[in-house]
């Protein structure tokens, strides 16, 4: 379970680095807010679509990913 974890959110890291995402027009949320919904462009290669259970083209949300637990990190530098 926990390699699960850590490869969901080394694959999420990727994806982010590599694809780039779309936040909706929302504001920031404050500790405890619910957080905005997240686009994120689906990945090119069928074997990091495969590994999150996702399916098509296009953008997938966050709840599309097949895990029992995804971890969002959030790195603020400024």
């Amino acid at each position: 379970m926990k390699k699960l974890v850590v490869s969901v959110a080394v694959i999420l890291g990727i994806v982010f680095m590599m694809h780039g995402y779309v936040i909706a027009d929302n504001p920031i949320p404050k500790a405890g807010e619910v957080l905005p919904a997240i686009k994120l462009k689906m990945p090119e290669k069928a074997e990091y679509r495969n590994y999150l259970g996702l399916s098509g083209r296009g953008e997938f949300a966050i709840p599309d990913i097949k895990a029992q637990v995804v971890i969002i990190e959030i790195f603020s530098m400024y």
